[in-house]
């Protein structure tokens, strides 16, 4: 007779080998890894679970697809090496992901003292922007139409932004709408 301590380590057993492995491989292992203490025992009847139904459902769908991924960078400042380092972010980031054979959407948002890296008068980072959108497409540089604006008002000309810049009505509040729609936020 099996004491019920042996029992419950076989059922556990048991239930573990249908949640991590298919039924027909459980089927194959059985006979090749039964315990000695089960071997002597006649073979109980274990239906499925739900999980089980759940792992074969998932085998049987074929190849996942690559996650997607997706980060929006904030700069706010009038700083050479903060702005260095969030496109460092960028590539390190891209490279990443790429290795890995996965997507991602990088989407820089410079508002604020932050917008002179995306000015063309006053960028320090302006050569390295263009060499880096023609290598990394998915790397985006958007620029803060109301603190764009209020630059123009203050120096009294208008503010030209480099090529690469796409003009959004509110930084804040492009990041806000990202976040919202679940992309990861990092300030350098």
């Amino acid at each position: 007779m099996m004491k019920s301590g042996n029992t419950v380590g076989v059922v556990a057993w048991i239930i573990a080998l249908f949640i991590a492995v298919p039924p027909s491989a459980v089927a194959q292992e059985k006979t090749l890894a039964t315990p000695p203490s089960v071997a002597a025992q006649p073979k109980a009847r274990v239906a499925p679970s739900s999980a089980t139904k759940h792992v074969a459902t998932a085998q049987s769908k074929g190849p996942v697809a690559a996650k997607s991924h997706r980060l929006i960078l904030q700069v706010n400042a009038n700083d050479p090496a903060m702005m260095n380092l969030a496109l460092n972010n960028a590539t390190n980031v891209m490279q990443y992901y790429k290795d890995l054979g996965e997507e991602v959407k990088v989407d820089i948002v410079a508002y604020g003292p932050g917008l002179h890296m995306l000015r063309d008068d006053t960028s320090p980072v302006k050569t390295r922007i263009k060499t880096i959108s023609e290598n990394s497409p998915s790397i985006s540089f958007e620029a803060c139409g109301n603190t764009r604006e209020n630059m123009s008002k203050v120096e009294s000309k208008e503010i030209p932004l480099i090529s690469e810049a796409k003009v959004v009505k509110s930084g804040v509040v492009r990041v806000m709408e990202l976040q919202e729609q679940g992309w990861s936020y990092v300030k350098p």
